[in-house]
């Protein structure tokens, strides 16, 4: 197998997929949906999408979706490459869309990194070694949301989980060294996100 691969089975795409289908068809057919995608996330040069539909009067559910299929640096085989899909359930203290909320999301990325700094001190092996691998986590989450118009607003929402990752190790050097499998428990930050929002299905006001 290419040591260098991102994707070893289709499971991640399939799941990529299968989230996008099922939200596109939701904002298809409901007027309550928000479209989102999260700077921070896309200043690591992660495309990525959110969809998020009104359930209730004070509940919504929310996909988000991301991609990282470039390398840092080639030539240090520097790479923070991944594919990841993040469900989430969320209660508002107001009313959909706007104001203070609370979240459970679960989370599940592949990943293939290799010569990576992480802030405080996270996984400090990833500066030396190259680890390939899945990851799944359970998370909570607080989150605000403003308002800017009748279509677009800007969130901000940070979170915390538990995940479990089992991950192939290696030297960072291109096809380096193979020291095995390991599987590993965290306590991580599960999100941070500032987001810019909108919504499809509301009409303009007169």
């Amino acid at each position: 197998m290419n040591a260098n691969a991102l994707y070893p089975h289709p499971t991640p795409r399939s799941l990529l997929l299968a989230a996008i289908l099922l939200f596109a068809a939701l904002s298809a057919s409901a007027q309550r949906v928000a479209l989102k995608t999260n700077l921070l996330y896309d200043a690591t040069t992660s495309p990525n999408l959110g969809f998020e539909m009104k359930l209730s009067d004070k509940f919504t559910g929310q996909v988000v979706t991301g991609l990282n299929v470039w390398d840092i640096n080639s030539s240090k085989n520097r790479k923070w490459r991944h594919v990841l899909v993040q469900p989430e359930l969320r209660y508002w203290l107001c009313q959909p869309f706007g104001g203070h909320f609370f979240g459970a999301h679960l989370l599940y990325t592949h990943y293939n990194a290799a010569n990576v700094h992480l802030p405080f001190g996270l996984w400090s092996g990833l500066r030396d070694h190259r680890y390939q691998g899945d990851l799944g986590a359970v998370g909570i989450s607080y989150g605000y949301s403003w308002m800017l118009g009748n279509r677009w607003s800007i969130e901000g929402s940070v979170g915390v989980g538990y995940g479990i990752t089992h991950y192939k190790k290696y030297d960072c050097e291109h096809c380096g060294t193979f020291y095995g499998t390991q599987t590993r428990h965290l306590l991580m930050p599960t999100k941070l996100a500032l987001s810019i929002i909108y919504y499809p299905g509301r009409k303009k006001q007169p």
